[in-house]
């Protein structure tokens, strides 16, 4: 009786690992708030922080808790605290900044905390990945 041993199958990554952690809600969220639209003639980006961060006190308090949902995630994805307490600080700083008439809307269109706060959770997700294929890699 001969035993017969296959070759094992090998699967092709697909366009990134990134796909299997869970990130597109946030970053389709982050789009949304932050960079959306574009101011025609130009590539300024904008989205609804920006809009609704016109309506005195409710809107920086909805787009807030719009923003707290993807540190949340982040949480839930395994960010350490630190990466954590740098998010909270984006959106404080946002919330802050944000809630001044005027100056606030302007502030607004530039920080674009959401997608500040996606940049560092992805970041910290390519390294975190970086590490567990590569450990020697570890810086």
């Amino acid at each position: 009786m001969t035993t017969r041993y296959e070759q094992p199958e090998i699967i092709e990554p697909r366009s990134g690992w990134r796909d299997h952690t869970g990130t597109a809600d946030i970053e389709k969220l982050a789009q949304l708030l932050d960079t959306k639209w574009v101011v025609s003639g130009t590539t300024w980006r904008f989205g609804l922080d920006s809009i609704i961060g016109l309506v005195p006190g409710i809107g920086d308090t909805v787009t807030t808790l719009m923003g707290a949902y993807i540190i949340v995630r982040a949480r839930e994805l395994g960010a350490p605290g630190h990466l954590q307490a740098a998010m909270v600080g984006n959106l404080v700083i946002d919330t802050v900044v944000g809630a001044v008439p005027l100056v606030g809307d302007i502030f607004d269109f530039a920080f674009r905390s959401n997608a500040r706060n996606v940049r560092l959770l992805k970041r910290h997700l390519d390294k975190r990945e970086l590490r567990r294929v590569n450990p020697s890699s570890a810086q």
